[in-house]
């Protein structure tokens, strides 16, 4: 083809021979044989770290091993194994410049192979930080918030489950009470029955000595923990320590959450001229007895914590209007008073005192319910108090037994306005102030006259 031709080829063309300076596809020393072929095979695009690793180790070990072995002569080798080694030579030198050919050209792409994580799809993945473990801050009066009374039966609640009823019967002696209960599938009501009580103590005092009274007046209250909802009460038996009562009493509770529920009854001491006091209570759950087929208990009464009884519950709604001037008063209800009569319970009556600074102005009162202790009135009275005295205005509301022979039995006391007697009462006067023309409602628990008289000067007004 020419020496210009050729030349061009040796200087242009990669693929060219050492030996002959042809092409070597066209040269006939180059041409490789099939296990040369496989030897050569396809080259990776590139080669794993760890296989270099192992080919660099190789490699030392090769070079050592030839360090310690000698090249044979030229005189040694013969024409055979010559041709063999050139064959070889060419060979080496075809695979330096495919190696040196695929590291001039671009690489072939990656593919970076990660390990695969099986998960819930669509689900985010979070870092989890270790824990540190520090000392939470408790202030010194976060314990203060709480009311033991409404998280624990007593303060020896924990020495009652150990204790058998005759081993608390000798360490209270308290005595004895006798109940029933069983709940009726047909009309969907719970039956508790107070049959008797026997070795009640003598009446004791509020300084602890014993007074001179031999016989005690007890009565049995009956409700259902934890809310105390529609709470029963038997009559009082006169003077005895050990009374039969025989009375049947029904509350309306499905029978799912009847088994939720603890039956309390407490056995209180009717004192007609002071508060009545707790004699001991007995407390059971009603998960652990068969409620459909029912059945009848002996126990031991433990002390309560609550030595006295509370007097009851007052609903009242206050409305007050700006443009008439008129403070409306509606007596709604009262739950659970205060039983002032032996044989017939109570006949409560409400009167309402309106007291201007510490001047008392105007006095109404409700109707007289007769025989019970959860009255329902329904009654609205109006007062005459201009805008500008509002501020100076005080409400006393006093809960009275009626009484033919003798003066009234006083039950309890409140006091809403200027001179409140609780946080409660304050509380609902504000919210009245707040909202004029709409009427707003709230249950107040009625206070002795001796703590009202303590806390609020309107109180020492009223009659």
């Amino acid at each position: 083809q020419g020496l210009l031709a050729r030349i061009s080829d040796l200087l242009l063309c990669r693929w060219t021979c050492r030996n002959c300076c042809q092409k070597c596809f066209d040269c006939s020393c180059c041409q490789t044989n099939e296990d040369e072929v496989e030897i050569l095979g396809p080259f990776p695009a590139q080669t794993p770290a760890w296989l270099i690793s192992s080919q660099n180790e190789d490699k030392d070990g090769d070079s050592d091993n030839t360090i310690s072995e000698l090249p044979p002569t030229p005189q040694d080798v013969s024409p055979d194994r010559r041709r063999s080694s050139d064959t070889s030579r060419s060979t080496y030198s075809l695979t330096r410049r495919i190696s040196s050919l695929e590291s001039r050209r671009p690489s072939s792409p990656l593919v970076d192979i990660k390990p695969i994580e099986f998960g819930i799809i669509g689900a985010k993945k979070e870092i989890v930080q270790p824990t540190i473990l520090r000392k939470t801050y408790t202030p010194d009066d976060y314990f203060r918030k709480f009311e033991p009374r409404l998280y624990s039966l007593d303060s020896n609640s924990d020495d009652m489950d150990s204790l058998t009823d005759e081993e608390i019967l000798s360490k209270y002696q308290l005595g004895m009470l006798h109940f029933s209960t069983q709940y009726d599938l047909l009309h969907n009501y719970l039956i508790v029955r107070v049959i008797e009580a026997k070795d009640l103590p003598p009446p004791i005092s509020y300084d602890g000595s014993r007074q001179d009274m031999a016989h005690s007046n007890p009565y049995v209250k009956i409700c259902l923990l934890p809310d105390q909802k529609n709470s029963k009460q038997t009559g009082v038996k006169r003077k005895t320590q050990n009374p039969v009562f025989e009375e049947r009493y029904t509350f309306e509770i499905p029978f799912l959450e009847a088994q939720r529920r603890t039956l309390l009854l407490t056995v209180v001491d009717f004192d007609k001229f002071s508060r009545h006091c707790v004699i001991g209570k007995v407390s059971m759950p009603l998960s652990d007895v068969d409620l459909v087929k029912g059945g009848h208990w002996w126990k031991a009464l433990v002390p309560s914590s609550q030595n006295e009884v509370e007097l009851g519950e007052l609903l009242l709604s206050l409305n007050y209007l700006p443009s008439a001037g008129r403070l409306n008063v509606d007596i709604i209800r009262a739950k659970q008073l205060l039983q002032t009569d032996m044989s017939q319970g109570s006949d409560p009556f409400v009167k309402i005192q309106l007291v201007h600074g510490l001047k008392l102005t105007k006095t109404k009162k409700t109707s007289c319910m007769r025989g019970t202790i959860d009255p329902f009135y329904n009654e609205s009275f109006s007062f005459k108090v201009p805008q500008e005295e509002l501020e100076n205005a005080s409400l006393v509301f006093t809960v009275y037994g009626h009484n033919v022979k003798s003066s009234n039995d006083f039950i309890g006391r409140i006091v809403i306005g200027q001179y409140s007697t609780g946080a409660p009462e304050s509380s609902h006067w504000r919210r009245m102030l707040g909202a004029h023309r709409t009427a707003v409602e709230q249950w107040h628990s009625l206070r002795s006259r001796e703590d009202c008289d303590r806390v609020s000067p309107a109180s020492l007004e009223a009659t």
